[in-house]
């Protein structure tokens, strides 16, 4: 018998790259179509208004104008809960207030100059805690906690806990508001053709949020609208999160035109849904033996004007703290305020690294303090693959969350212990580590290491459909989008690998509501998990039906592939050609597949553990990182040149965060003042060293072929990562991201004071 095809697990050319190297790859902002006109948004220029009028007729008349659209266009149904199409009140500098499309984008712009509005200056609130206050400006309806409520997640007895403990640690921790800084600006198209309408869009969930989304924007049922994400010019979680697609649907409906509008890159940092700041307040209490027994996070989100993913990326902020580290009694509490800030939303990880940060900063101190070697103190408490002590809560049957709480619930795989000791072996922790702030000179070097855990995609319906045509390609559709870390690849690699079929006769067709099934939402590091699985099931499936046929046209009850021909089993002389079974089938065959992908018995989680290897300049306070290792549990890893790529790729994106990366407001007039990459610095290559990446670990069981969560893992640990090799260093605990010079010089003068 010949040995199986293996494609998963290999180096497998990346789909569409050659496209993109030849510049061939087309993008939204790409796209044009016949009669096409360019559209235009004016922007508040307060913090806080409302239109009391607004004068358009000077700009209907301009050269090239063909439409001006307001709120008074807008009066269907809500883009998300605290979205509209157009409001005529505006919570921001930079907010929404009208658009235009025209023939040019020039007159598009110069019509702008000519709408008159009229605009009623209401009081604003820029910082979070003084947003919840009670006689804070209501940003919204209702007050400004989102949602009227904080999240809170907690297991065991935390007051036990804390008066159980022999000593106890606290710290406070503060992260900036950031652009995700992606190389394509947001952009989006739309066309109607009767009372249809099709939107080309950069987008993350054509099916899950932009159909739903537009249909309450328009006021039409979701089949009369097609949404298409050709390519994507990094995705990294925000680029659906806005009212431009309902904006440009709008217009085009208005004009009778198809219109596109194209965000400047100004404009994506104001309105382009940015990471949110936050306060994090952590305590941490351990038993004599420095066991953790009690944690506690309680913090502050500042969510800005809208919020998208609102709660979820506060919820994500505990999850670090609250399982990371085997504990009895921990407690997650977490407020998402409203301010007049420009919107936040969905970027990279969401909180889970703003609250690993805090806590793997904090359980550094506590080893410092106890005497022992922080990789030992991890290796020591670290969640065990049995995880949690504690009681299930979950009802049987049901799916055990991707984000647990609970305890007495193991995890599907854990490779923790093996992150930190491979990581380790390879950046020669044990050999070369001092203890913190022994380095001398005027560059003192210092080695930090940090851990972290990450959600596996669970709970998500996913739905594929592979289709093997008698021409002998195999056709798979999925609505899931690929937003630049390469799914479309690893889906046919999964396909090919299911269908055992050459890679090259699988085509993808993804991110089409007209031509595929729907899809969940390209986020939480799902797609593989989820989407891979489906693929699989499905893949198998059309397999399967075939093998039917092969065995029925030679007469047998079964039949097997063995490289290009079909064996009857226990008879290798009765065998068919692919191609003569595939010429005789009376159609194509297919293979569905639909399931919520998920465990009612184990955890789905991802693990990460980093080192970081900086050279600290105590005299100006500037860090350069050295050396970086991450090594990674994310399963078995289907196309490893890819997966390397995205773990250097997110850890290169967050030390760029870590070290300089910050949008910064004046709180008097609410204007961003650095919206543009000459103010606001950003990543590149030459900055930092090669990233090494390591992926130690073993497969999944429930992962299709044993893969699991790798896109957001990589990002999680980064910051303190960073934080503990500076403190190595040069003996100074940093609490605030970025990690600029001036905060470094703070932080050495604090401690000289306190010392004094």
């Amino acid at each position: 018998m010949e040995s199986p095809l293996h494609i998963v697990g290999t180096d497998a050319l990346r789909q569409g790259l050659a496209e993109k190297v030849r510049g061939d790859a087309r993008y939204t902002a790409d796209l044009k179509r016949p009669g096409m006109l360019y559209g235009r948004i004016l922007r508040c220029p307060h913090p806080h208004a409302r239109v009391r009028a607004i004068d358009t007729a000077a700009a209907e008349r301009a050269p090239g104008v063909h439409a001006v659209l307001t709120h008074h266009d807008a009066t269907h149904g809500r883009i998300d809960a605290d979205l509209a199409a157009l409001d005529p009140e505006l919570r921001y500098v930079g907010d929404e207030v009208a658009a235009v499309a025209a023939e040019t984008p020039a007159q598009a712009e110069d019509a702008l100059a000519l709408i008159r509005v009229d605009y009623e200056v209401l009081p604003a609130v820029f910082d979070a805690r003084e947003a919840l206050a009670p006689d804070a400006p209501a940003v919204h309806p209702g007050g400004n906690l989102v949602d009227g409520q904080r999240v809170i997640v907690e297991r065991g007895d935390l007051a036990r806990g804390f008066a159980e403990a022999a000593q106890v640690f606290e710290g406070t921790f503060r992260t900036q508001v950031h652009g995700p800084v992606g190389m394509e600006t947001r952009a989006a198209l739309a066309e109607w053709e009767g009372d249809h309408v099709t939107v080309w869009k950069t987008s993350r969930a054509v099916h899950a949020m932009d159909r739903p989304a537009l249909s309450r924007a328009l006021g039409i049922p979701p089949e009369r609208i097609r949404v298409i994400c050709t390519n994507m010019g990094g995705g990294f979680g925000n680029k659906d999160e806005s009212r431009l697609a309902s904006i440009v649907a709008l217009l085009a409906r208005k004009t009778g035109r198809p219109v596109r509008i194209e965000y400047g890159r100004a404009e994506e940092f104001i309105a382009g849904r940015n990471r949110q700041s936050t306060e994090n307040h952590l305590r941490i209490g351990v038993a004599a033996d420095g066991a953790p027994v009690a944690i506690e996070l309680q913090s502050v989100m500042n969510a800005g004007s809208y919020v998208a993913s609102g709660r979820n990326v506060t919820r994500r902020i505990g999850q670090g703290p609250v399982y990371l580290y085997r504990c009895p009694n921990a407690r997650f509490e977490g407020a998402t305020a409203y301010t007049n800030r420009p919107p936040g939303g969905s970027f990279r990880g969401l909180g889970a690294p703003l609250g690993h940060f805090a806590l793997e900063v904090l359980i550094d101190e506590i080893a410092e303090h106890l005497g022992v070697d922080p990789l030992d103190y991890r290796l020591r408490y670290q969640v065990p693959p049995e995880g949690q002590p504690g009681q299930r809560t979950t009802p049987p049957g049901q799916h055990i969350p991707d984000e647990p709480v609970e305890g007495g619930v193991p995890f599907s795989s854990n490779g923790l212990e093996a992150c930190l000791l491979a990581g380790a072996e390879r950046f020669g922790w044990r050999e070369r580590r001092q203890p913190n702030g022994t380095a001398t000179g005027p560059r003192r070097r210092g080695l930090g290491v940090a851990m972290g855990v990450y959600k596996g995609g669970v709970g998500r319906e996913a739905q594929a459909l592979v289709r093997i045509a008698r021409d002998g390609k195999a056709h798979v559709a999925v609505g899931v989008v690929d937003v630049g870390q390469g799914s479309t690849t690893i889906l046919a690699q999964i396909a090919a690998e299911a269908l055992q079929m050459p890679l090259e006769r699988v085509e993808m067709t993804m991110a089409d509501t007209a031509h595929t099934p729907p899809g969940h939402i390209t986020a939480g590091s799902s797609t593989t998990f989820s989407t891979g699985n489906a693929v699989k099931l499905a893949a198998e499936s059309a397999r399967n039906r075939l093998l039917e046929h092969a065995a029925a046209m030679m007469g047998v009850a079964n039949a097997e592939l063995q490289g290009d021909r079909f064996v009857a089993r226990g008879d290798e002389q009765r065998s068919l050609g692919i191609g003569e079974v595939l010429e005789r089938l009376p159609e194509d065959v297919q293979g569905e597949a639909t399931l919520v992908v998920g465990s009612s018995e184990v955890i789905v989680n991802a693990f990460a553990a980093h080192f970081c290897e900086v050279e600290v300049e105590p005299d100006s306070g500037r860090i350069r990182i050295v050396r970086y290792v991450a090594a990674q549990d994310s399963g078995r890893i289907v196309n490893p040149r890819m997966a390397v790529s995205q773990v250097s790729g997110g850890v290169l994106q967050f030390l760029g965060i870590a070290l300089r990366e910050e949008l910064l407001l004046d709180e008097r007039s609410g204007v961003t003042l650095n919206p543009s990459f000459l103010e606001h610095k950003s990543t590149a290559f030459v900055d930092f060293p090669p990233i090494e990446v390591l992926f130690p670990a073993g497969p999944d069981p429930l992962g299709p072929f044993g893969a699991k969560a790798l896109g957001e893992p990589p990002v999680v640990p980064v910051f303190a990562a960073v934080a503990n090799a500076v403190a190595n260093a040069i003996g100074v605990r940093l609490h605030e991201v970025p990690f600029t010079p001036k905060r470094v010089l703070a932080a050495i003068n604090a401690q000289q004071g306190s010392a004094r």
